[in-house]
């Protein structure tokens, strides 16, 4: 397993992550075994696995309440990063958030605690203030944000800075290439990236749009006529099942398995420090793990992203995911 420095942090994490969203059970990902989940996060840590990725949100907190159990014993070898919801960022509020994550976590300290999405009507100042007493105290050793663009950067950068920025990064979505990403590379702001896999699509789990589950038809790639979608738009289905053809091919030619070629494709961006895969058994977390083997050649890193500039430039700098008028800023 690669590590890599968590920004100036004295924090080494895995390249490849265990994301945790769906341990949730949610409406996205359906129920989640709980004797699986458990062994997933074992089989992580033995595979060298040592950054977790959870949220109070993530099924009102039973994300946080399982990784903490199963990391009951072995809470040493773990670096664990949650996220407070972007309600909470008032800093009275913020503590007990915190304290509620900690709680849940069976711990009594965050290696990174990230601010989930900008509240743009509470002063961030306020807000990093009670970040800094809740690191003096050591609750937190790092913070970061997630979702911050151009504009949410630059006011962070008025009041002080932090470790990481949590963003929406895969082959098919690479909006923060368009800006946030050289902002974050300028101010020594490690990426971590999130639906790496496009939610199964760039594992090639699916063959046509009409395959994806509503739940993960959610996105900008799909038609505004999906059941959940509220982005409004045409979406670009044609174009991400084309480069979905694309990958396979790639991927079919160097004989390395298309998950894997697509989250070693991503580890040799510029900028990215570790990749949030999300993983429901210890078959996908060993699978994730090997592509932090492979290094692709620099011909295929480029034939890989001209296979999906179409979708690129199709759904354009907007980095939000789901949202026509993006949260983003």
């Amino acid at each position: 397993m690669e590590y890599r420095k968590l920004s100036t942090t004295d924090i080494d994490v895995s390249v490849v992550a265990l994301g945790c969203w769906a341990f949730a059970g949610d409406a996205t990902w359906g129920p989640q075994d709980e004797d699986a989940a458990l062994a997933t996060v074992h089989a992580a840590l033995d595979a060298g696995v040592n950054f977790f990725d959870t949220a109070e949100a993530y099924g009102a907190g039973s994300s946080e309440l399982l990784l903490g159990k199963a990391l009951a014993g072995r809470r040493g070898e773990a670096v664990i990063a949650s996220k407070v919801s972007g309600d909470h960022l008032a800093p009275a509020e913020l503590r007990q958030a915190c304290e509620r994550s900690l709680r849940q976590l069976n711990t009594d300290y965050l290696d990174l605690y990230q601010i989930h999405w900008a509240n743009r009507e509470i002063p961030l100042a306020e807000t990093y203030g009670a970040l800094e007493e809740l690191r003096s105290e050591g609750k937190v050793r790092a913070f970061g944000v997630c979702n911050f663009g151009v504009g949410d950067l630059t006011d962070l950068f008025a009041v002080g800075a932090c470790a990481t920025n949590q963003l929406p990064y895969s082959l098919l979505w690479r909006a923060i290439e368009y800006e946030i990403r050289q902002k974050c590379i300028d101010h020594g702001i490690g990426i971590l990236c999130y639906s790496p896999l496009m939610q199964g699509l760039l594992a090639g789990k699916f063959a046509t749009a009409d395959e994806v589950p509503e739940g993960r038809a959610r996105t900008r790639h799909f038609s505004k006529d999906r059941a959940q979608a509220v982005h409004g738009e045409p979406g670009c289905e044609q174009e991400t099942f084309g480069a979905l053809e694309q990958i396979r091919r790639i991927s079919g030619q160097i004989e390395v398995p298309m998950a894997q070629v697509t989250l070693a494709w991503l580890a040799q961006q510029p900028g990215v420090t570790s990749i949030l895969a999300g993983a429901r058994s210890p078959d996908q977390i060993l699978d994730n793990v090997q592509a932090a083997k492979v290094t692709l050649p620099l011909a295929v890193v480029a034939e890989l992203s001209a296979a999906t500039e179409q979708v690129k430039w199709k759904l354009g700098p907007n980095p939000d995911m789901w949202r026509a008028e993006s949260r983003f800023r």
